[in-house]
């Protein structure tokens, strides 16, 4: 326990949670009642993971995207997905200069530093996968020239529920470069009271100052990997893994990269919790965000991303 005091103690993961509980306050004037899910998207940028929020429209999914922008200080821009939009809509195109008669390349949305990817799943596949070498290589290839994107970089995603008129699934490969997979749902009684009878919130993400520079936000990913993980808790999650792909009731089991994410997710949770190590409650505190959009059960395609998640921490022992 000595150990554990003087881990917490350290001065640098200290400060990092009272800079990270600042950003958590300041959005949470905005978005209301998700205290859980700002921390689970806070625990996401630190890692330097991509973000997925699956929900009905009109519930904040577009608001909580554009408050982390503003709490961060990051150059943010919005793209609507729809059926027609093409991928140059979004990476950008060469475009052939007259006067130099040469092709210049032209930036498209994509080169800033927080993406909001709205309602991706109603574009087509095509235009998806535009995403893919942004999210994975932080850099776009367009005409055979390769760009680089802005440090920090983060794509964060919503769609709609799959049953919803006009949407296009995304494939799992789309879905696994996304860290965590997150649904705000509606409101508590309380919450919603303060939206109906105070100012509206699109009108104060307009006042919002940045509570942190994106310099602190990299050195604070840089920290991720400095937050201690046990052998025993490798050992859980290798066992998490291990069960995924055993147990016949899941379609197939989680990927090394899926158990990489894990790990990250895990220790980002820690450093927000101001803690220097992972115990086995951050890796459960984060699992439901990292395996729902990556595990489905053959049986029952509509469980819910707690019921899969629940179905790993019941049946597989921490030590």
């Amino acid at each position: 326990m000595a150990k554990d005091s003087t881990l917490i103690a350290q001065p640098e993961f200290r400060d990092a949670k009272r800079d990270l509980d600042e950003v958590v306050r300041q959005c949470g004037l905005v978005v209301l009642g998700k205290q859980q899910r700002l921390r689970l998207a806070l625990s996401c940028m630190v890692a330097g993971g991509h973000l997925l929020i699956e929900d009905i429209p009109g519930v904040g999914k577009t608001t909580m995207a554009h408050a982390l922008a503003c709490a961060f200080g990051l150059k943010y821009q919005r793209i609507q997905f729809t059926s027609d939009l093409l991928p140059a809509d979004i990476l950008g195109a060469a475009i052939f200069d007259k006067k130099n008669s040469e092709f210049v390349f032209q930036a498209g949305p994509i080169f800033n530093q927080l993406i909001l990817a709205d309602e991706v799943n109603r574009t087509t596949p095509k235009t998806q996968s535009a995403l893919l070498e942004a999210m994975e290589e932080q850099q776009v290839t367009v005409e055979g020239n390769t760009h680089p994107l802005p440090d920090p970089f983060f794509v964060i995603a919503t769609q709609n529920p799959s049953h919803q008129t006009g949407t296009f699934p995304l494939p799992e490969s789309q879905l696994d470069r996304f860290l965590m997979r997150l649904s705000l749902g509606y409101p508590d009684r309380e919450a919603e009271r303060q939206l109906l009878t105070g100012e509206d919130r699109r009108q104060m993400l307009d006042t919002l100052p940045a509570v942190m520079p994106p310099a602190r936000l990299l050195e604070l990913q840089r920290s991720v990997i400095d937050v201690h993980i046990a052998e025993p808790l490798l050992d859980y999650v290798q066992k998490l893994l291990a069960f995924s792909r055993a147990d016949n009731r899941f379609v197939h089991g989680l990927s090394p990269r899926a158990g990489l994410g894990l790990v990250k997710a895990a220790r980002a949770w820690a450093l927000v919790d101001g803690r220097s190590f992972v115990i086995p409650e951050d890796v459960q505190s984060v699992l439901t965000a990292v395996v729902g959009h990556r595990l489905s059960l053959k049986n029952d395609a509509n469980a819910t991303s707690e019921a899969v998640a629940n179905l790993l921490i019941e049946n597989v022992d921490i030590l």
